[in-house]
């Protein structure tokens, strides 16, 4: 049975974890969808030199496991220090914060790119071809037609990115990260009672996820009105 009177009395301590929580996926997020944006329009040309190797970050980004990527970058890059200390970058990967976020904003970026490849490839042909037409410029077409349908159309898709990067950094905790994950394994460390600490951490992710899925929808319906009606 659960100790009601406990989970009580443990949900302030976890929810301390919890604007690092918010701080890393705001972070990764932000980061990540930055460099998925670019990959994904680097992608629209036919330049393999460009194409292939985008392709294969993101192969190998998404074929490996995040925690794995967490490893690597902050435990595999310390073999590397003389030369990261030499170009100046090796503050980025000294402290376990920077390399949560370099880790999970990588990992985002492989998978965000593929979200925007798909949807602005998803714009119709005809709406490009009007804007050509109308005498629009390239850039003036991709910034005021393909980039804003585009985007609309991966709010859904992104939306599952977001709840995922939420749940990936509880990761963050096996470097030493005190986020709510972290701070669960501390008490059950001390209180050895698992079940009660990892139910109140497992409804903090719940409240949160459950919030951002429902500011996304509207933000959906919002911005599609059309799909809300249909």
């Amino acid at each position: 049975m659960i100790d009601f009177a406990f989970f009580l009395e443990i949900m302030p301590v976890l929810l301390a974890g919890l604007p690092l929580t918010l701080q890393l996926t705001a972070a990764s997020m932000g980061i990540g969808f930055l460099m998925a944006l670019l990959l994904a329009l680097a992608q629209q040309g036919n330049r393999r030199i460009v194409v292939w190797p985008i392709r294969a970050f993101v192969a190998v980004f998404r074929g490996t496991p995040l925690l794995v990527q967490i490893f690597l970058i902050y435990y595999g890059l310390g073999q590397f220090r003389p030369s990261l200390q030499a170009i100046g970058i090796w503050w980025l990967f000294r402290e376990p914060y920077w390399c949560a976020i370099v880790a999970l904003s990588l990992n985002e970026a492989a998978y965000g790119s593929e979200i925007l490849r798909g949807a602005i490839k998803a714009v119709p042909r005809g709406l490009t071809e009007a804007a050509t037409a109308s005498g629009m410029s390239k850039l003036l077409t991709l910034r005021l037609i393909v980039l804003p349908l585009a985007l609309r159309q991966a709010i859904p898709n992104y939306s599952n990115e977001i709840i995922l990067m939420i749940k990936g950094t509880s990761l963050a905790s096996i470097i030493t990260l005190m986020e709510v994950t972290g701070i669960a394994q501390g008490l059950i460390s001390q209180t050895y009672r698992a079940v009660e600490v990892f139910v109140a951490a497992g409804t903090i992710y719940l409240a949160l996820n459950f919030t951002i899925i429902s500011a996304l929808n509207a933000l959906e319906i919002r911005l599609t009105p059309y799909r809300a009606r249909s």
